[in-house]
């Protein structure tokens, strides 16, 4: 996009203001004005305090504990990492560390490698902080010059800034790309100030930052529930046999196709992971042909944003769909197959962000998830082990019910 740089290019940065006098009043943020008399002395003056948070929500036990272990890193410009199951409610944690920075003058970035995630989450921002700009960043956004105290944004956007954050939010630090690009890693690194507060956020930490949490090398605080204190569904495993081969003579899979038809029939919305768009755009006929208003998405689809929005109003029975839906997004009240559970692609923190879709909503919180394989394979089982795990944790600290 930039052309040919080479290194005698000269490339510029731009402050946007004035560094002197930016905190505060760059942003000129209208605040609402808490007054309190003091408990002490009618006397005495009266305590201002100001506010930018809307939200009348209530925090549970596991995710209060994450709360001031963010507000605490937002203090002291220190990392944290907040290991939460899927559905722990991550973003309401992060929601009075925010207005902390924000009263304080920072600015704030929330980062995530998916477009997908930035569209999730710019919107409940700006329901709860409606006093401030929030800028969400990603490509084709008519935010790009936006400059606000907020800024939700990909992790491939950051490469714009240059020591431009106070507070950097990563969330779903585990997940594809960002895990396996260290530019965007860089790009993190960049565009966040020398002093600042780091907060990391994901399900599934990957095994070096398991081991350094276990050890204690690095500063967490574990969520194993969810906020509605039920269990996480656990994944049941279903032999399918040479799923492939069937798919290529025109042919679902027979267990499979019931599993669909189930669903179909008791009107239940669902999502079909498949391991890659070769195979997805074999299998969509065949299931069409169960139900024509079945669709799918993938990472490169022109619609792919108004496919997850119908399937969010409910016009949508069926959804294929590539990893690119394995987190970040919320559907209430949906079950869900992976299809080819033993494929490379399906790795344990890709096996248990699926899993995580199912049973998010405290209206619908169970469900179904179902691994239909061709063989066992490590990564499969290890996030049954997880799964159950994190459950053993919750009903222990007495967090599930």
């Amino acid at each position: 996009m930039m052309g040919r740089v080479s290194s005698c290019t000269s490339l510029y940065t731009w402050c946007g203001l004035p560094v002197r006098g930016f905190q505060k009043r760059s942003f000129n943020i209208p605040r609402k004005k808490i007054t309190r008399k003091s408990a002490l002395s009618s006397k005495l003056p009266t305590i201002f305090r100001y506010s930018y948070l809307s939200w009348d929500g209530e925090l549970s036990p596991g995710q209060q504990v994450a709360s001031r272990a963010a507000i605490q890193a937002v203090k002291t410009k220190n990392d944290v990492l907040i290991w939460a199951v899927c559905g722990a409610g991550k973003t309401e944690v992060l929601f009075e560390a925010i207005e902390k920075a924000l009263l304080s003058g920072h600015r704030i970035c929330i980062a995530t490698p998916r477009t997908d995630v930035v569209l999730e989450l710019a919107p409940r921002f700006k329901k709860v902080f409606p006093q401030i700009k929030v800028a969400a960043l990603f490509g084709g956004t008519e935010d790009r010059h936006l400059f606000a105290p907020l800024t939700i944004s990909t992790t491939h956007q950051l490469m714009r800034f240059e020591k431009a954050f106070d507070v950097m939010v990563v969330d779903e630090v585990d997940a594809f790309p960002f895990s396996y690009d260290e530019g965007l890693q860089w790009a993190v690194e960049k565009s966040t100030k020398n002093s600042a507060a780091r907060i990391f956020l994901t399900a599934t930490p990957n095994e070096k930052w398991q081991l350094e949490c276990k050890y204690g090398k690095r500063n967490h605080v574990k969520i194993p529930a969810r906020y509605h204190r039920k269990p996480l569904p656990i994944p049941i495993f279903k032999w399918c046999g040479d799923w492939r081969k069937q798919f290529e003579k025109g042919r679902i899979p027979k267990n499979v196709e019931a599993w669909v038809k189930k669903r179909i029939i008791s009107d239940k919305q669902a999502l079909v992971f498949l391991p890659d768009i070769k195979l997805m755009e074999k299998a969509l006929p065949l299931f069409r042909k169960l139900h024509p208003e079945i669709e799918s998405v993938y990472a490169e689809d022109p619609n792919r944003k108004e496919k997850v929005e119908r399937m969010r109003s409910k016009k949508i029975p069926l959804l294929l769909t590539t990893t690119i839906l394995e987190r970040g997004v919320t559907f209430p009240n949906i079950d869900v197959a992976v299809v080819g559970a033993e494929d490379d692609i399906f790795t344990e923190a890709a096996l248990v962000q699926i899993s995580g879709r199912v049973g998010r909503s405290s209206e619908f919180p169970t469900g179904n998830i179902t691994f239909f394989h061709y063989g066992r394979t490590k990564s499969m089982i290890r996030a049954l082990i997880h799964i159950e795990h994190m459950n053993k944790e919750a009903l222990k600290k007495e967090m599930i019910d």
